[in-house]
């Protein structure tokens, strides 16, 4: 386990304190229809963080090629359709680029900065000529709003506990999954970026802004400075 991280609850965890049985539970949301708006049809996309395919398998089904990439092969063996990749994403250099590069998952915002740099320099690596990346961002309110919870129409209930600092900006977050058969927890290190330390993280590894994607500024698409 990485230090500062920790999850609790059955089954395998990850090194970054996810636990593989909670993400095979946990319902796509409206993911898929952001990505496939933002990007051409039949796209292929290199997806990065895929866990278990929970957003991999709709955007199978809506025609786009994935290769899916993970750190963990437990979580991988859940993936079905796509090409899967096991590799810590910061050192990922496939000698190939994509249409797509897709990184979700608040991943942009690890509390080790330079892990940071190499998740973008991955990004851009990858990125075909005339492609794009898709991240996303935390939303604005997610250190101030708290505790919250958020009560899943399929019978669950996500809380985010507290986000407490520890240092150089960066804070330790909790949050628990609580399920009516059982409850994972994780905690996990995250590093606050607002919209400019976000846009000079970018323009770090040679990307830029091409839109907002969504009001929130949640998801974004990114392309090279020189385009």
């Amino acid at each position: 386990m990485r230090e500062g991280y920790e999850g609790t609850g059955p089954g395998a965890i990850t090194p970054d304190g996810c636990a593989v049985e909670l993400y095979t539970r946990l319902p796509v949301r409206g993911e898929p229809d952001v990505i496939a708006a933002a990007v051409p049809a039949g796209a292929h996309i290199l997806e990065l963080g895929s866990g278990v395919g929970r957003v991999t398998h709709p955007l199978l089904e809506r025609g786009f090629t994935v290769t899916a990439v993970d750190e963990s092969a437990e979580m991988l063996e859940r993936v079905r359709g796509a090409r899967t990749i096991c590799s810590p994403i910061e050192d990922l250099d496939l000698g190939e680029t994509f249409d797509v590069v897709m990184l979700a998952s608040f991943l942009v915002h690890t509390g080790d900065a330079d892990v940071r740099r190499g998740l973008l320099r991955t990004c851009a690596r990858h990125m075909a000529e005339g492609g794009c990346v898709l991240i996303q961002r935390e939303g604005e309110d997610y250190y101030t709003n708290l505790p919250r919870e958020r009560v899943d129409p399929s019978g669950f209930t996500v809380r985010i506990v507290s986000a407490e600092p520890v240092g150089d900006g960066v804070n330790s977050v909790r949050a628990e999954y609580v399920f009516p058969d059982v409850v994972w927890t994780q905690t996990f290190r995250s590093r606050p970026l607002t919209k400019e330390k976000f846009e000079e993280a970018l323009a770090e590894a040679g990307l830029e802004v091409d839109e907002y994607l969504t009001g929130d500024g949640v998801w974004v698409r990114a392309i090279r400075t020189e385009q």
